[in-house]
């Protein structure tokens, strides 16, 4: 019994941030009434106690149970979380060229003024697969004429993808995704200086750099050289 509080009060709780339960929750009900009628007992004291341990030992399972089941319904959430959460590159570093870590104002190569540029730019041929960085569910698939071919993915718990400039879509708008899978493909759409796609991460509706996001997919010395690409002043490429 202590190990199954335990672990999980201080293992489980703890891997997804939950308080440990409270002592209260775990004695409540013990020592009330008695479910079967116990003065026939009283005579044999020995198996009264008995009684009244099996009882408290099945109320204290049966706490614990629910504790179990609650756990499991945080972990369903979370990993539904954490899968959801964009984590990885939109294009393998295999593919890729070129990254134009440009997240700010920058001078736009086809306005020829500066504009807000809240993305990054990753150049490859066309026709290099674009990936879901996370699980979602397409909310746009259309063609625009600044982002060219776009599609938006809607991960929920306030996380949006956008994936820009494509030359083809490899999804449609409802279609529910998993990370990894190929939903387009680099192109040179719209207000575009060359084949790349433009990727955006937006949280509770604001665009964030997606540069802290790629983790999943560097080693601590690769992610270190990326996120000091990204402190320096790239043209971007729309």
């Amino acid at each position: 019994m202590l190990t199954l509080i335990e672990k999980g009060d201080h293992n489980y709780r703890v891997i997804l941030d939950s308080e440990p339960l409270d002592p209260s929750i775990r004695e409540a009900g013990i020592g009330g009434s008695e479910k079967i009628n116990t003065s026939q007992l009283r005579e044999y004291p020995l198996v009264l106690n008995e009684y009244r341990f099996l009882e408290k030992l099945k109320h204290r399972l049966d706490v614990e149970q629910q504790s179990y089941d609650e756990i499991a319904k945080m972990l369903e959430e979370k990993t539904s979380m954490w899968a959801a959460r964009p984590a990885i590159q939109p294009v393998s570093n295999k593919a890729l060229t070129h990254l134009h870590t440009t997240f700010g104002e920058r001078f736009h190569p086809i306005l020829g003024y500066i504009r807000d540029h809240k993305g990054l730019d990753f150049t490859a041929a066309v026709g290099t697969p674009v990936y879901a960085t996370g699980d979602g569910v397409v909310k746009v698939a259309y063609f625009s004429l600044s982002f060219g071919n776009v599609i938006f993915l809607d991960h929920g718990y306030g996380y949006e993808t956008r994936y820009a400039h494509l030359s083809a879509f490899n999804a449609k708008k409802g279609q529910r995704i998993k990370r990894g899978e190929i939903i387009g493909f680099v192109g040179d759409t719209g207000l575009s200086h060359g084949p790349h796609l433009h990727y955006e991460v937006v949280f509770n509706g604001q665009q964030i750099n997606p540069i802290n996001f790629f983790q999943r997919d560097l080693s601590n010395k690769e992610y270190e050289k990326l996120v000091e690409e990204g402190s320096k002043h790239n043209e971007s490429l729309d």
